[in-house]
């Protein structure tokens, strides 16, 4: 098994467990559950903001430990002020390091869009994720069929939930064309190798639809890659490693998004 192999084999069964802990009512019955969300899409479109998605990572599988020591409301609220158009905060606790009360606390603190980030395989998850507030959802191509990603990306719609659909290659890209999400992401390492390359977003641009929101994911690590990214016709780019590394990710946030600002005069 490959490392997502593993980590949806942990998914299926986190899931049924969280099922039992916390039916369903229980969730709807949360104060944010009916709270109105943001539109991640809008706000990466705005022309104040710089495109960035800030990720609050601890750890990764390739990566081990990056920062277990960032305060969640110091580290998001700093992303929020450094011109960050959104957060993303990883929920899953087992390879990642991350919980919901993580969203919880950056919800708590922000007014901008946040996309939980995990491996999101069942309609569970989704109500899970609007009863901690929030604003959009990640679907990945790589773990589900496309017709699964049609069914799980109109349930989050239902919710007023918007969706990133993530994809890798050609084949997860021209295979979910008809998926209805609102923003794609190329992801530029692997789930499966995590191998790194800018190359990949670049190859898949000019097979994305000219109407969508394009958000490149993974690997960008200077500004210049972002002005050029820009030409391809992304418009929004998560980032997380490239900050959390840091002992202040917000300093280097705001930082980098002050060259950016410069570099795109």
């Amino acid at each position: 098994m490959n490392i997502l192999d593993q980590i949806l084999a942990h998914k299926r069964t986190e899931v049924e467990e969280r099922k039992r802990l916390y039916p369903v009512k229980l969730l709807e019955n949360s104060p944010l559950f009916t709270t109105k969300t943001l539109s991640l899409k809008s706000f990466i479109q705005r022309n104040d903001k710089s495109g960035i998605i800030t990720e609050f990572k601890r750890k990764s599988p390739s990566k081990g430990i990056i920062n277990d020591q960032a305060s969640v409301e110091r580290t998001t609220v700093g992303y929020a002020q450094a011109g960050a158009s959104a957060l993303s905060i990883l929920t899953d606790k087992n390879f990642f390091g991350g919980s919901n009360e993580d969203l919880l606390i950056a919800r708590e603190h922000n007014l901008c869009p946040i996309l939980r980030k995990d491996f999101t395989i069942d309609e569970y998850q989704i109500v899970e994720a609007k009863s901690i507030g929030a604003d959009a959802i990640l679907l990945i191509a790589a773990a589900l069929e496309p017709d699964r990603v049609k069914q799980l990306a109109s349930f989050a719609h239902s919710l007023a939930l918007e969706v990133l659909l993530e994809v890798h290659d050609k084949d997860e890209l021209l295979g979910n064309l008809d998926a209805h999400v609102d923003l794609l992401g190329v992801n530029n390492r692997s789930l499966k190798t995590f191998e790194v390359s800018i190359d990949v977003s670049k190859t898949l641009a000019p097979l994305i639809p000219k109407n969508a929101v394009k958000v490149s994911e993974s690997g960008i690590s200077d500004p210049e890659t972002i002005v050029e990214l820009r030409k391809y016709g992304y418009e929004g780019f998560l980032m997380g490693e490239n900050f959390m590394k840091h002992r202040e990710p917000e300093v280097a946030c705001k930082e980098f998004i002050t060259r950016l600002n410069m570099l795109s005069k």
